[in-house]
């Protein structure tokens, strides 16, 4: 046990280490083709209501998808963390500009005196943050496992998608029994399906 979770923490470092080497322009470039990669996913078109991540540190950082998605008239949901219960809260975001306020890990998040809260049944597509990722499915997020906990409470028909670099991607991330998978991942080359 205190193996893996050492692993997971060389992983994240080496991660980190990787995509914090990215200079502004390579790491734009990167996000505008992840960015038109996910626009153009049909289970990402074909959605009403997304859920997407607002970026923690060390995360990809998703603003112009928040952007266009609400611009293409998506319902768009963002999480709110509530550190004493560890569990997310979902929130209708309408205006970036007016409604996020300073989260607990220094994400932006929804202000809950402006955005109404959503069930969590009613989520078409989740987009997962994480660190890395392998062609399994398996997911490295930053180890305080809030998604580990809210990936299971997703309906069954929503699609589980992960935005990564490239470099992001690794051989097998050592999984342990509370550790949740992700039904896709989206690179700025491909796009993978759990097998």
């Amino acid at each position: 046990m205190d193996d893996i979770k050492e692993k997971k923490r060389e992983i994240r470092n080496g991660i980190i280490g990787k995509i914090g080497k990215y200079g502004e322009k390579e790491r734009a470039e990167k996000m505008e083709v992840l960015k038109e990669r996910l626009f153009s996913f049909a289970n990402f078109q074909e959605a009403k209501i997304a859920f997407l991540p607002s970026a923690r540190e060390n995360e990809m950082d998703v603003k112009g998808i928040i952007k266009q998605s609400l611009s293409l008239n998506k319902i768009v949901v963002l999480p709110s963390f509530q550190t004493v219960k560890k569990d997310i809260i979902l929130m209708k975001l309408d205006n970036p500009e007016t409604e996020l306020i300073q989260g607990p890990f220094g994400n932006m998040e929804p202000d809950p005196q402006k955005c109404k809260v959503v069930p969590i049944d009613s989520i078409d597509i989740a987009v997962i943050p994480g660190l890395a990722f392998d062609e399994k499915g398996g997911r490295l997020g930053t180890g305080k496992g809030y998604f580990d906990l809210f990936i299971p409470k997703l309906p069954i028909t929503a699609r589980k998608v992960s935005l990564a670099f490239e470099d992001q991607m690794i051989q097998q991330v050592p999984m342990e029994s509370h550790d949740k998978y992700i039904d896709i991942i989206i690179t700025e080359k491909r796009i993978i399906y759990k097998i």
